[in-house]
């Protein structure tokens, strides 16, 4: 094995290693089902479930939210993100979140949805296409602001604290809007959040690995 994988590999730990092992086989074991989605199937019957605890003024909250989460809105934060980590010349940076978003993109929508081919929801509040399993949405929300938290706070550590909390808040409303439009089912949603937690240790392990080899004033551990 070469040396480098070899580190890599150390750098992302046995863990997770372990995880990603265990939601590959998941995925493998559950795609046979994923299209019988029966009026009793654990998706439908928290999707209803959850429109029918929401409250109105909520639920137009969570449209919002959907929409500002977008690709559009959320291409104008990564390039902002990108501009900032350009500015002060932190390239390592820059090319972990490039590699980071643009691959999870890659992973989602040309390898996973084709491959699972799995509808989306009926009765959705927006109009909306392409295919359902995993979440695109869930899966790049995990990346790129926990991505963009990561690095960030390894420079300015006095923000890690605010930068987590308010991703946190965020990407749980992301999620919860995701829910109440039925632009997902709920499995969506966690296979989502699941490969972006296993890319978002890839790339990070990566970066770890780069900073030992090409020291900077910022150091990822973990």
């Amino acid at each position: 094995m070469p040396p480098l994988l070899r580190e890599w590999l150390n750098a992302l730990g046995r863990r997770r290693l372990l995880l990603t092992l265990a939601i590959a086989v998941v995925l493998l074991v559950v795609s046979p089902t994923l299209k019988a989605n029966a009026s009793d199937s654990f998706d439908r019957v928290l999707l209803d479930g959850l429109h029918q605890r929401i409250p109105a003024w909520l639920g137009q909250l969570l449209l919002v939210v959907y929409q500002a989460s977008g690709i559009h809105v959320t291409a104008v934060l990564v390039l902002a993100v990108l501009g900032f980590l350009a500015f002060k010349r932190f390239w390592p940076d820059l090319v972990c979140v490039v590699a980071g978003t643009g691959g999870i993109l890659v992973i989602v929508d040309r390898l996973l949805k084709p491959w699972f081919d799995r509808p989306r929801p009926d009765a959705s509040l927006l109009e909306l296409s392409g295919r359902s399993f995993p979440s695109g949405h869930a899966a790049g929300s995990v990346v790129f602001y926990f991505m963009s938290c990561t690095l960030l706070a390894a420079h300015y550590p006095r923000l890690r604290r605010p930068l987590f909390l308010l991703s946190s808040l965020w990407v749980a409303l992301v999620w919860l809007s995701t829910l109440y439009c039925r632009a997902h089912w709920p499995t969506d949603i966690l296979a989502g959040a699941a490969v972006g937690y296993v890319w978002l240790s890839f790339c990070l392990a990566g970066f770890t690995v780069w900073e030992r080899h090409h020291p900077t004033s910022s150091s990822i551990h973990g």
